[in-house]
């Protein structure tokens, strides 16, 4: 089986139902072009898959296998999240439900806020990344799913900044360009953020 043989399937399902992503989502595909339908999982009535992975790499590839079970297409997933290393890491895959509730990002920018408060130290940045996994299969038993990973760098600010985006991108500080991630538009973000690096390797991936 080919890599791109999904591509004559017709359909490609995200498997997502964040409203966030799927935007973004929406964005990036528009510019690939594709001969294929993308459609969220949402739209085929696909629930989230329980994510018990211990990475980025593994959640992704269960979400892509699970929509591609149920809807008998190829699918793609995407896992992501924000690492901090003088948190050893986290939120990490815990991203989205680090406050305790899956998806609130006003409760989980506020913790992340204030279990990094006790370790800052005066003009001294606190560096993070946004890291972003992407997982095709062809279908739910694929033996070989292909996997993607971009990974940007930045630091996490003391307070939110910008309305743009979800997620922590208010709190993700980009000194080379003195704005944080909220303020970005979806444009200038998909250039460069993790999810764009990301979809740039996937892009190549199809001229193989």
């Amino acid at each position: 089986m080919a890599a791109t043989d999904w591509l004559s399937e017709g359909t490609l399902v995200l498997a997502s139902n964040n409203k966030g992503k799927i935007a973004e989502f929406e964005k990036l595909f528009a510019e690939l072009q594709l001969p294929v339908e993308v459609v969220a999982q949402g739209k085929l009535n696909i629930e989230d898959a329980i994510e018990d992975g211990l990475s980025f790499v593994e959640n992704a590839i269960i979400k892509a296998r699970h929509a591609a079970k149920i809807s008998g297409k190829p699918a793609i997933a995407d896992d992501s999240g924000i690492c901090v290393p003088v948190l050893g890491g986290v939120p990490g895959i815990y991203s989205a439900r680090y406050a305790g509730e899956h998806g609130n990002d006003t409760a989980n920018n506020e913790k992340l806020l204030a279990d990094l408060k006790p370790l800052r130290q005066d003009g001294e940045a606190i560096e993070g990344m946004f890291v972003c996994v992407l997982a095709l299969v062809q279908h739910a038993e694929d033996p070989l799913p292909q996997v993607f990973q971009g990974i940007w760098h930045g630091e996490i600010l003391e307070a939110a900044r910008g309305k743009n985006g979800f997620g922590y991108d208010p709190l993700f500080w980009l000194p080379e360009l003195g704005i944080s991630s909220a303020e970005m538009s979806k444009e200038e973000k998909n250039k460069i953020s993790h999810r764009g690096q990301a979809m740039q390797l996937f892009k190549k991936s199809l001229a193989k």
